[in-house]
């Protein structure tokens, strides 16, 4: 018997996201308001696992770092991957082309490993004072910073005539708009200040969207990777100044 489309939404977005043993194919970026639930279940598994560490009287700067750990164990490092190769990439080279082949090479350069440090950081230093009032912040900021990804591939062509932004496709307005729609119902019970986050996340999506178009012609899956991360610790930063 055939899948509902919804499910196949579903594992198509646990398979492009995550490590989990839940994927299938999908739709590629017409299911992708799904993607926002698949990160919705990385946030509440690394979310569990700090809640868990607490439990246990581990100080909260062990389960914010636990927190990290699973969340890219359960992604296999994706997002991070792609912020460490966009700044390598944005960072260096003479012309587009020479910028998509430092984003492309597997080597960490050192923008890239002061990117991946500064922003695990930020990530780090909120989930320290989040965490033992607020963990299901977690879980409603892993949807949100999903949601931003059909956004850009909505806004902003593919970069490459090849790679995983190809490959996955290119989300319409309307496909777009029903991730975000998802994305802000999941957060809406957990998350203080919603249309704040939302706002915020927009304006780090355009800022991100501006430089890549600028440096590289569009977006790559390396670009959306980014996004993932600068939006997340945007968000979790913005959380703690309102707490």
């Amino acid at each position: 018997m055939a899948e509902q489309g919804w499910l196949v939404d579903l594992r198509g977005a646990f398979g492009l996201l995550t490590r989990l043993p839940l994927g299938g194919p999908g739709r590629g970026a017409a299911g992708c308001w799904a993607w926002p639930v698949a990160g919705a279940v990385v946030g509440a598994l690394a979310a569990l696992a700090g809640w868990g560490a607490l439990a246990l009287g581990f100080p909260p700067g062990w389960a914010a770092a636990l927190v990290l750990a699973v969340q890219a164990m359960l992604t296999g490092g994706l997002h991070e991957d792609g912020l460490a190769d966009t700044f390598d990439g944005l960072m260096g080279g003479r012309d587009p082309a020479r910028r998509l082949e430092i984003m492309r090479d597997s080597r960490i350069g050192s923008f890239g490993a002061m990117a991946l440090l500064l922003v695990a950081l930020a990530r780090w230093s909120a989930l320290v004072v989040l965490l033992p009032v607020a963990p299901l912040a977690v879980v409603g900021v892993a949807a949100l910073s999903r949601a931003g990804l059909p956004v850009l591939m909505a806004a902003l062509p593919p970069a490459r005539p090849d790679g995983l932004s190809r490959l996955v496709g290119r989300p319409n307005a309307w496909q777009a708009g029903a991730a975000v729609l998802v994305a802000g119902l999941l957060a809406l019970a957990v998350l203080p200040g919603l249309p704040v986050l939302l706002l915020a996340g927009a304006a780090a999506l355009f800022a991100l969207g501006r430089w890549a178009q600028a440096r590289i012609g569009g977006q790559t899956g390396d670009i959306l990777g980014a996004a993932q991360q600068l939006t997340e610790a945007l968000s979790l930063g913005i959380l703690v100044a309102a707490s």
